[in-house]
């Protein structure tokens, strides 16, 4: 069995971390942590979320 949704209320704010699979430091390279900052940016028009602070690491993002 699968998790509960989870629920985002507006008015609080989330820290939201994720890493590479495997610990593989995959946001080594420069291309690909551009490419991740345009998917951000995609995400945010789509979603319309305030985004106040982001930390790319080589291997996870805060």
């Amino acid at each position: 069995m699968g998790r509960l949704k989870r629920e985002f209320l507006v008015a609080y704010s989330y820290h939201i971390t994720t890493r590479c699979n495997n610990r593989d430091f995959t946001l080594a390279r420069r291309k690909t942590r551009e490419i991740f900052l345009y998917i951000i940016k995609q995400a945010q028009d789509k979603y319309g979320f305030k985004l106040y602070a982001l930390c790319i690491m080589l291997n996870h993002v805060h």
